[in-house]
């Protein structure tokens, strides 16, 4: 079942099956309200809004795949007011389905508001990007995982990692000091063969599988044969996909194949029909914020 509103296509896909927890710790979220409003909210203290009652309900304006409610649950708590998730991340929803819900003293509503609001359309963004990047590759017959790297906004990677999860995709690579992957800039600085290179690293880091980026055929022949398990494959074109993995199997090597530079929804099916493994991408970071309608009402 697909559903469609204003162009955009979301897969029924199943919800996430784990609730997922705040990916931002308190301290990280009071730092978001702190940017926002330093020395306090000037508008509502003037007007002496205070303590008076009120509630305020998120939906959503379109299509999307949800992500951040729990840390916009969390914003509203934080500021002094009782708040609830009504559609937890990686729930996919259509326009009008309400998000969250939170009421209390108008001052508390009033701080959190734009600071959960942006967050949430921001992750919701990503997480929707993912789904149908994810959607396109079912709905063609892959299972190919989409890998997302490390290229989100400097200083959002937990909240984009819990984006890319929510939407179906994988994070390629959280940072440095989780996997290994050799790239060329590294080799620049490598006197010895790559065979050295490779046994080197293996010895360093024996529980690790060894990625490593290539930008040609004869650079992909080249790390397979030193005993690379998977070829990361640089702005590789479909064609340039199917033909080195013809040349790699014909040379009896079979290293996993991950393409990446410019993977997007565009062209995710024709490399996964080329023969890729694993699709990496930073195309979700750059997708636009799915857009969340915000209702204020006063509480008599």
């Amino acid at each position: 079942m697909l559903w469609q509103s204003a162009g955009d296509i979301i897969v029924a896909l199943p919800p996430v099956e784990t609730p997922m927890l705040s990916a931002l710790s308190d301290e990280a979220l009071f730092a978001l309200l702190r940017e926002d409003a330093p020395y306090g909210d000037l508008t509502t203290q003037g007007l002496g809004l205070g303590d008076r009652p009120g509630r305020v309900t998120f939906a959503a304006r379109q299509p999307m795949t949800v992500c951040g409610t729990e840390e916009a649950v969390r914003l509203f708590m934080l500021c002094g007011a009782q708040a609830q998730v009504l559609a937890p991340t990686g729930q996919h929803v259509l326009a009008g389905t309400e998000l969250l819900s939170a009421h209390g003293p108008a001052a508390s509503l009033l701080l959190a508001w734009k600071v959960a609001q942006t967050l949430m359309e921001a992750a919701s963004g990503i997480a929707s990007e993912v789904a149908r990047i994810v959607t396109s590759l079912r709905a063609a017959g892959h299972q190919q995982a989409l890998a997302c790297t490390r290229k989100s906004f400097p200083g959002t990677r937990a909240l984009s990692a819990k984006a890319v999860t929510a939407g179906g995709g994988v994070m390629h690579r959280l940072g440095l000091s989780e996997s290994l992957l050799l790239f060329p800039e590294h080799r620049l600085f490598v006197d010895h063969s790559l065979d050295d290179t490779v046994g080197r690293l293996r010895r360093q880091q024996p529980e690790k599988r060894l990625v490593a980026e290539v930008g040609s055929l004869e650079e992909a022949l080249a790390l397979a044969t030193a005993g690379a398990d998977v070829l990361q494959l640089e702005r590789f074109t479909p064609e340039a996909v199917r033909t080195c993995k013809l040349a790699l199997h014909t040379s009896h090597l079979h290293p996993a194949l991950a393409v990446a530079g410019g993977v997007n929804a565009s062209n995710a099916v024709a490399y996964a029909d080329a023969g890729a493994d694993i699709l990496v991408s930073s195309a979700p970071y750059h997708a636009a914020p799915r857009d969340v309608e915000v209702r204020f009402s006063r509480d008599v």
